[in-house]
């Protein structure tokens, strides 16, 4: 089973906590963490691109001119691909670009990416996680004594608003409740700081 230091908010270490092996201890699935970052950044596009078909373009019921007799192309309306101002041939039409992965592949993708963390020694665990305001001053304390470089993910066991609010001005630091991690912003963001309620109930999650 992996082991961590147990941090206070003062950079302290005030024990050590076992790891669930089968939750922070895997080998990382490439292919897995792959698809789950493509599916999640698919869905995120809008996809409300849109273009007109021919008989959707305003105007063109009339016949230009005569089928025959005037030397030229036979032409049955003005709003053909092949005129300007015409409809648009296999143009994009609103669509939704997300799919779906099974719920064990999510759940890999998510071990994988904590897995990963802690191969690299890059997971950091907290004891508590309670500012006495929301400001950005208090996390950054926090963050200072932690050594923690630009980008982290902080996450706690449940939504904590101070928290969030202080964290959400300091570019490259994100906080979230442990329900809302996902694998594009464990990849992001190269330190990851938990809480220990966070690791138990992640281990209960994900497991």
């Amino acid at each position: 089973m992996p082991k961590v230091q147990v941090l206070n908010m003062q950079g302290a270490p005030v024990g050590e906590m076992e790891l669930s092996e089968d939750v922070f201890g895997i080998k990382p699935n490439t292919h897995v963490l792959h698809s789950a970052v493509v599916g999640q950044l698919a869905s995120r596009r809008r996809g409300t691109q849109s273009t007109l078909l021919r008989g959707e373009v305003r105007g063109g019921g009339r016949k230009p001119w005569r089928q025959k007799g005037t030397g030229r192309a036979r032409a049955g309306s003005s709003r053909s691909p092949v005129w300007r101002g015409g409809g648009v041939v296999f143009g994009p039409k609103p669509r939704q670009y997300g799919f779906n992965l099974p719920k064990k592949v999510r759940r890999l993708a998510l071990r994988s990416a904590l897995s990963a963390k802690v191969q690299v020694e890059n997971l950091i665990v907290l004891d508590d996680l309670s500012l006495s305001e929301a400001k950005t001053r208090e996390m950054v304390k926090v963050l200072t004594a932690l050594n923690v470089g630009k980008k982290a993910l902080v996450v706690t066991a449940e939504t904590d608003e101070s928290v969030q609010r202080a964290a959400r001005n300091i570019v490259g630091v994100k906080a979230m409740a442990i329900e809302g991690l996902n694998v594009v912003d464990l990849l992001y963001h190269d330190v990851l700081v938990l809480t220990k309620e966070a690791v138990t109930k992640a281990e209960e999650v994900f497991a």
